[in-house]
């Protein structure tokens, strides 16, 4: 039997996209080398990013107004929300899918139809659908930006405020050096993730610097570890997604380039794929240009002006700062917040980012 929705895949992107055409009556296959696998990093969104059929149990804590350092702290006015990443993934129920365990080589394109129709396995076999979705993610390669991260969980107590950006340098770096900042987010009551992040580099710093700098960083506030504490490693790449018919998730350009968010647009972008949509409409392509050119920004900027870019960029209204960070088909109101950003930049910074957007 031919499924309506055969999907590639079966990371929160895919999966989520199972779940909703499962809740809205379709018959699914789901191809992924290891079905079972749990999920172990730590996944975050902005509260009014997320669809309102998200369980609640998925939420493990939700942060008020979130505190942003360039070289000066900032309240950010939006609420932010961290997922308990065992609960997202048994919510998102597939059990009514056919669940294939192999590897997806090819997504064969009927050359009548710009809806790939069906998907050639590692063993040779081939699977039929009406539609076939590639929720692959995107593949690592030194010619693409990555972000990276180490973090260690510590007991809630042992810790003050949550950070969603700390560029401060306190981590046991000169000015010069490649800049990496703190993410520090509660995962319930009585845990916090402390994870040094590199946002973006080409190549990005290796996780074992992070652990350096977030043992230096760690010191300096008073905080010692004894190696026991958990530990997570972050390393995945900013580029290479598309948006267009037949792709979902970072595959399908819904990877923000220039912050590695995607899992709240992938949830919120599910049921209309469901429906028949694509990712790549007019306005969600034009607006993933702007936002690699956001990342060639980030890429060419001095590593010592990295604190002075957030400083500004948090300094904007907050409905400006959604626009650039949550609108994924918003052209105009992406357009104008990186207007503005560029307008209150030192002009030092103008000519630099300048440069390096509209250079591809």
């Amino acid at each position: 039997m031919t499924s309506d929705l055969l999907i590639c895949g079966l990371g929160p992107a895919g999966r989520a996209l199972a779940h909703r055409a499962i809740v809205r009556g379709l018959t699914v296959t789901v191809v992924d080398p290891r079905p079972t696998r749990r999920w172990t990093a730590t996944y975050a969104a902005w509260a009014d990013e997320l669809p309102d059929w998200i369980c609640t149990a998925a939420i493990a804590a939700t942060v008020p107004r979130p505190v942003a350092w360039g070289t000066r702290r900032f309240e950010i006015d939006r609420a932010y929300t961290v997922f308990d990443t065992a609960a997202l993934q048994d919510s998102l129920d597939i059990g009514a899918a056919t669940v294939v365990s192999d590897r997806v080589e090819q997504i064969i394109r009927s050359p009548r139809s710009r809806i790939p129709q069906s998907a050639r396995l590692s063993g040779g076999e081939v699977l039929h659908a009406r539609r076939v979705i590639d929720a692959r993610g995107v593949s690592r390669s030194p010619d693409r930006a990555e972000q990276t991260a180490y973090g260690v969980v510590l007991p809630r107590n042992r810790w003050g405020e949550p950070l969603f950006m700390d560029w401060r340098t306190d981590n046991g770096t000169t000015p010069d050096e490649p800049r990496s900042f703190l993410y520090a987010v509660p995962l319930g009551e009585t845990a916090i993730l402390l994870e040094e992040t590199c946002l973006a580099g080409r190549p990005a710093l290796d996780p074992a610097r992070l652990r350096d700098r977030l043992y230096a960083r760690m010191r300096c506030r008073g905080i010692e570890f004894d190696g026991s504490e958990p530990v997570e490693r972050v390393r995945f790449p900013l580029q290479g997604g598309r948006p267009g018919a037949g792709r979902f998730g970072a595959a399908g350009g819904l990877l923000h380039p220039a912050t590695g968010y995607s899992v709240a647009a992938s949830l919120t972008a599910a049921d209309a794929v469901v429906a028949g949509a694509s990712t790549g409409s007019a306005s969600a392509r034009a607006v993933h240009l702007a936002r690699e050119a956001g990342l060639r920004a980030l890429l060419a900027l001095p590593p010592a002006d990295l604190p002075v870019f957030f400083d500004t960029f948090f300094a904007l209204p907050t409905a400006t700062q959604r626009a650039y960070l949550s609108g994924r088909d918003d052209l105009p109101g992406t357009a104008a917040a990186m207007t503005s950003l560029f307008r209150a930049l030192p002009w030092r910074l103008r000519r630099t980012l300048a440069t390096a957007v509209l250079t591809r």
